[in-house]
C-alpha cells in the first residue's frame, strides 16, 4: 500500500448561518434508473428535539460521477404537531416503488424523556414514490395497526436510521430498535428499560407489515441489516447494531428476522463511549477470492440439468409464473446466451452440444467469464462480503473508516479500517453500486463494484456537513491496512497460497 488515499467528497447538506443543521443521513441506490437518493433530517439546531422535516437530494449516476439536483423537503413525510426523524428508505425491485419510512415524534419530546417515563410518543409512518423520489404520496401512520398492544411495552422506538433491504424472495426488511420496558414502577423509581434491535418485515410488497422478536441478550440500539449468502447455498440475516458496551454488537437470524440468535460483541469494531450509528452493506464476493467454488463441477451440473430447466421454462411461461420464477428463468436464459455467445466467438469452436460447451468453459482460465456465469444464476452462490462504516476512535466521533469482512458470521473476520475522512465525523450510510457497460458484451467482464457513502462530517464538529463519497472495491482492498485474512476461515491455514491478485 502506498501513500494514504482519501476519496473525493461532495458536500450535499451544510449547516446554515441561521443555525439550521442537517443530520442523520440515509442513502438509497436504484439500479434500474442509476439514481441515488440522499435523505437527511432538517433541524432548527443540532439538537434532536429540534428536528423538523426530512429533506432529499436526487443524484443521477454517470459511471464515475454523480450529478446532484437541488435539495427539497419531502413535505408529505410529516404528521401535524410532530417532527419527522430517522429516515429509512427501502426500494422494492419487484414493483419499482420506494418507501420512505420515518418516525414522527410529538412536539419537542425528547427520546430520553420517553425512556425515563415510559410514555411513548413516537409513531411509525411512511410515504411512497413511484417516480424515483420526484413526488411522494400522502403519509400513512402504521403505529396502531402494526405495533398495537406491544406499544405499551415500548418506552419509545425508532427506525434504522439508513436504508432497509429487500430479500430475493421479495420480503422487505426495516431495521429498528425499541427501549423495552423491563419494570415500570421499580420501588418508586422511574421506568427501567433495555434497548433492543429488531426488524419490521413485509411479505406482500408493503401492503401489510409485522415485526419479529427482539435481539435477546446484549443491549442494541440503532442497527442495519444484511442478507448474507454462503457458498453452501444457505442464507442468514445479519444485524449490526450500535451499543454502549465499547464494541458493536452483531446478531444472526436464520428465518429472515423473525427470531434473532444471541447477540455477540464484535471486538474488532470499536464504539465511541456512548456509541454511534454505523452502516453495513452486503455484496457478492469477487470470484477470485472465493476459492472454495469449484467452477468445473458447477458448470457440469448446469449441463446435466439443462434439459430439465428448459422444460421448466416452458411450463412456467404456459401457466404464468411468479415474478421471482421469471427472474430465475431470465437468468437461466442469460446463461444459455452466454454459452452460445462463447461458441460464436470461437472459444468453443467445433463443439455443438451445450454439455461440451459447458465443459470447454469450465476449462477456461478466464476468471471474468467464469465470474459472469456465477453472477448470472444465483443458484451458483457467491458468498456475501460486508462493508461497514463508522468513526474509528474509541474516544470521540472522529476519523470515519470503512471495514471489510469476507465472512460476517465470524465476528473476528473484520479487517482494520481504511480512513475515508480525517476529522470529526459521525453517522453514515452505505450503498452498493454495480456497473455494467452493456448487455451481452458486458457479460464477459466482471462488473465494476462501487460504494457510495453519505456521512456527517466537519472541521470542529461532526454536524457541520453531510458529504457523499464514492469509491471502488479495488480502492477499499488496496487501502486497507495489510491483512492476510481476505479468505474464508477454512482457508486461513493454507498460508495464503489461495490468495489471488486483485489487479
Amino acid at each position: 500500500m502506498g501513500s494514504r488515499h482519501i476519496p473525493a467528497r461532495t458536500v450535499l447538506f451544510e449547516r446554515e448561518k441561521n443555525g439550521v443543521t442537517y443530520r442523520v443521513p440515509a442513502l438509497l441506490y436504484i439500479p434500474r434508473w442509476s439514481t441515488l437518493l440522499a435523505f437527511a433530517e432538517e433541524r432548527l439546531s443540532a439538537d434532536d428535539a429540534h428536528a423538523n422535516l426530512l429533506v432529499l437530494r436526487r443524484g443521477k449516476l454517470y459511471h464515475s460521477y454523480v450529478e446532484w439536483e437541488d435539495m427539497f423537503a419531502v413535505e408529505r413525510a410529516h404528521l401535524p404537531g410532530h417532527r419527522s426523524m430517522n429516515p429509512c428508505p427501502i426500494y422494492d425491485d419487484f414493483t419499482g416503488q420506494i418507501f420512505l419510512f420515518f418516525i414522527a415524534v410529538l412536539g419537542r419530546t425528547t427520546e430520553s424523556y420517553q425512556i425515563i417515563t415510559g410514555h411513548n410518543l413516537a409513531r411509525l409512518c411512511y410515504v411512497t414514490s413511484s417516480d424515483q423520489g420526484r413526488t411522494w404520496s400522502d403519509v400513512t401512520d402504521l403505529t396502531q395497526k402494526v405495533i398495537g398492544e406491544s406499544l405499551k411495552e415500548w418506552a419509545t422506538f425508532a427506525l434504522g436510521p439508513g436504508h432497509g433491504i429487500q430479500l430475493k424472495s421479495g420480503c422487505l426488511l426495516l431495521p429498528a430498535y425499541t427501549y423495552h420496558i423491563d419494570c415500570r414502577n421499580c420501588f418508586g423509581k422511574l421506568c427501567q428499560t433495555t434497548p433492543r434491535a429488531f426488524a419490521f418485515r413485509s411479505n406482500d410488497h408493503g401492503k401489510t407489515w409485522t415485526f419479529g422478536d427482539l435481539v435477546p441478550n446484549l443491549q442494541t440500539v440503532e442497527c442495519q441489516l444484511v442478507s448474507v449468502d454462503e457458498e453452501d447455498g444457505s442464507n442468514v440475516l445479519y444485524c449490526n447494531a450500535r451499543s454502549s458496551l465499547g464494541f458493536r454488537v452483531q446478531a444472526l437470524s436464520s428465518d429472515n428476522g423473525i427470531v434473532f440468535q444471541q447477540g455477540q460483541l464484535v471486538e474488532k469494531l470499536v464504539e465511541t463511549p456512548s456509541g454511534c450509528h454505523g452502516s453495513v452493506i452486503g455484496f457478492p464476493a469477487p470470484l477470485q477470492f472465493s476459492s472454495r467454488l469449484n467452477v468445473k463441477n458447477m458448470l457440469s451440473w448446469l449441463a446435466k440439468t439443462s434439459k430439465i430447466r428448459t422444460k421448466r421454462v416452458h411450463q412456467l411461461f404456459q401457466k404464468g409464473g411468479s415474478s421471482l420464477e421469471h427472474y430465475q428463468l431470465n437468468r437461466h436464459s442469460n446463461i444459455c446466451k452466454l454459452m452460445d455467445h462463447m461458441q460464436t466467438k470461437g472459444k468453443t469452436s467445433g463443439i455443438s452440444s451445450r454439455e461440451n460447451r459447458v465443459q470447454s468453459l469450465s476449462e477456461s482460465t478466464d476468471i471474468k467469464v467464469q465470474n459472469s456465469i456465477f453472477r448470472t444464476d444465483y443458484q451458483f452462490q457467491l458468498p456475501t462480503w460486508v462493508l461497514y462504516s463508522h468513526p474509528t476512535s474509541t474516544q470521540r466521533r472522529v476519523n470515519l473508516g470503512v471495514y471489510l469482512s469476507p465472512y460476517p458470521k465470524d465476528a473476528d473476520s473484520w479487517t482494520s479500517p481504511w480512513i475515508i475522512y480525517e476529522g470529526p465525523s459521525a453517522y453514515s450510510d452505505l450503498a452498493y453500486i454495480e456497473l455494467r457497460s452493456g448487455e451481452l458484451e458486458a457479460m464477459e467482464a466482471a462488473p465494476l463494484v462501487l460504494f457510495g457513502c453519505l456521512y456527517e462530517n466537519g472541521i470542529t464538529s461532526p454536524y457541520e456537513q453531510i458529504s457523499f463519497s464514492m469509491f471502488t472495491l479495488y480502492e477499499v482492498i488496496q487501502n486497507l491496512p495489510p491483512n492476510p485474512a481476505l479468505l474464508h476461515p477454512s482457508l486461513k491455514s493454507d498460508g495464503g497460497r489461495g490468495m489471488c491478485s486483485t489487479s
